[in-house]
C-alpha cells in the first residue's frame, strides 16, 4: 500500500510538472513567432545586416524591438510593428541616444525605488523611450518613460 501511495504521489507531481512546462511553452510560442518574423523583416528591409536580440514592447502600439548591426557596422535598434508593415518600421542608432545604464542612472535619482523589474527600449509618439518597470518602497507597481534621445522624463505611471 505504501508503494502505491509513493507511486501515485510521484506520478502526480511529474504529471503536473510536464503539464506546466507544456503550458508555458505554448504560451510563449506566439511571442517567439512574431519576434522571428520581425527579425526577418528587419533583415529583408535592409535595416539590419545582423540581428543580436529582440523582444516585444507593448505601449500605445505594439512593436518588436530588434537590436543589431547595419551594413556599415553601426549598432541600431529597429522598431517593427507587430502587424509587420514594412512602411511603419522605425529605427534609431544606439550611439545617438542614452544607454540603458545611463537611463537607469537618470531614473535612480528618483529615490523611492525598491526593485527594478524590467527595462525595455520601445517606441512611442515622441520617439524612442526607455520603459522602466519598478516597485516603489510601498510595493506599488510603477512605470517610468525616459526619452532615448536626451534622457529627459517623458511620462510616469505611478502607484498601480
Amino acid at each position: 500500500m505504501k508503494n502505491w501511495l509513493i507511486f501515485i504521489s510521484v506520478f502526480m507531481v511529474s504529471l503536473s510538472l510536464v503539464i506546466s512546462i507544456l503550458v508555458l511553452w505554448k504560451a510563449e510560442a506566439p511571442f517567439r513567432s512574431i519576434e522571428d518574423q520581425a527579425e526577418q523583416l528587419a533583415l529583408d528591409a535592409k535595416a539590419l545586416a545582423i540581428v543580436s536580440e529582440s523582444y516585444t514592447y507593448n505601449g500605445k502600439h505594439s512593436y518588436v524591438t530588434v537590436f543589431g548591426v547595419d551594413e556599415y557596422g553601426d549598432k541600431k535598434a529597429v522598431f517593427v510593428p507587430t502587424n509587420l508593415e514594412a512602411d511603419s518600421i522605425k529605427e534609431v542608432f544606439l550611439k545617438d541616444g542614452i544607454t540603458e545604464k545611463q537611463a537607469l542612472s537618470v531614473f535612480k535619482k528618483e529615490g523611492n525605488v525598491q526593485k527594478v523589474l524590467n527595462m525595455k527600449l520601445g517606441y512611442e509618439e515622441p520617439g524612442a523611450v526607455w520603459e522602466i518597470t519598478y516597485l516603489n518602497d510601498h510595493d506599488k507597481l510603477n512605470y517610468v518613460y525616459i526619452m532615448f534621445k536626451d534622457g529627459d522624463w517623458w511620462t510616469r505611471i505611478t502607484n498601480l
